[in-house]
């Protein structure tokens, strides 16, 4: 399964991130990678993702296509866990807004 914030895999003892190959030098006034937007977007649609797929494996263990429960807890609390860490980016993101907003120019 995915990261989906790209956490997990800069940890200590985690998996090593994907090399990227080496980007052409942005022109002036571009940005030199994919910007906040592109990457908060497409970390959202990635905790929908296990979020459907958990919900699909809930539906799944219950019709008793799937006798696997370990793998639909573990599948839940991949959903919940993404989706916790998802909120709190929010929430930062929140806080930062309110601290700029009280800026005085």
């Amino acid at each position: 399964m995915a990261d989906p914030l790209g956490l997990i895999s800069r940890g200590a003892g985690g998996v090593q991130p994907h090399a990227q190959p080496p980007r052409p030098p942005a022109a002036p006034g571009e940005a030199a990678g994919p910007s906040f937007k592109d990457v908060l977007m497409r970390n959202i649609e990635q905790v929908n993702k296990l979020q459907q797929d958990a919900e699909m494996a809930i539906e799944d263990l219950t019709a008793g296509r799937r006798d696997d429960v370990d793998g639909v807890l573990m599948a839940k609390q991949k959903a919940d866990l993404a989706f916790q860490m998802l909120l709190q980016v929010r929430n930062k993101m929140v806080d930062a807004y309110e601290e700029i907003k009280q800026m005085r120019v």
